[in-house]
Order: C-alpha cells, then structure tokens, then sequence
C-alpha cells in the first residue's frame, strides 16, 4: 500500500486539490493510502482536525474516490510537524499544496511547501495554486 501524507491547512478549495491530486494517482483506489494532516499552531478551543472544514471536504473526495483515508493532527510548527510525522510514519509521499505568493512574501512569511520540499527525505507532489480553466 503506497502511503501518502497530505498536509492540508485551512484552505478547503486547496486542501480538494490536493485530495484530486491523489485520487488521480494510478490504482488509487486500491493501492494508495491517504492520512490527512492537519497542523493546528494556535488551538486555544482544543479543536480536533475532523472539526475542519477543509479536512472534511478533502476528506469527502478521497472516500469518494475509494482511496483509505484517516485523519491525523498536529501541534507546533506546520514543516516541521509534517515532517516528523512523516518519517514516524514511514510515508512514500507527502502532498502539499501551492499558493501564489510574491518572492517578498515568501522570503518575509516563509513557505510551508518549500520548506517540506527542501528538507524532506520523501518525493513531495505539490499540487498547483489554481484550478485549471
């Protein structure tokens, strides 16, 4: 079973791409395996990923799809948690989503997805920041 770990944050448009994204891979349905990781970095209410609205919506396509999917949460730093979770994991892929953003805002604000794609020690398939016309 080839294991993929989604990282998806609270954009639900985003985090249904990247849901697609693996729903299109080869044998999905019966030889891939989706966790989707929600790191919370704030969650004074005590939250729980399910609780997410782009969690559930990703979630939605994937079961639609047939894919296996199971919802994890994280605390702390969004790369690094995804990261770690990674590797605890033993994931063949993670999955992150892009977003348009100007080199200022990048080099000011960072980039999750960048971050993840520099660092990681596992393939990264980074879905696009827009749908397709």
């Amino acid at each position: 079973m080839y294991h993929v770990v989604i990282a998806v944050d609270e954009e639900s448009d985003r985090a249904q791409r990247q849901a697609r994204a693996v729903a299109d891979l080869p044998r999905s349905a019966d030889e891939v395996r989706a966790t989707l990781l929600h790191v919370f970095t704030e969650n004074p209410d005590g939250a729980s990923a399910t609780q997410v609205g782009s969690v559930r919506r990703a979630e939605e396509v994937l079961e639609n799809a047939g894919v296996e999917t199971e919802i994890s949460e994280r605390s702390g730093e969004p790369a690094v948690a995804v990261l770690e979770f990674a590797q605890n994991e033993d994931a063949d892929c993670i999955c992150v989503g892009g977003r348009n953003r100007s080199p200022a805002g990048k080099a000011i604000f960072g980039s999750v997805s960048q971050s993840v794609i520099l660092q990681a020690e596992r393939p990264v398939l980074v879905t696009g920041s827009m749908e397709e016309q």
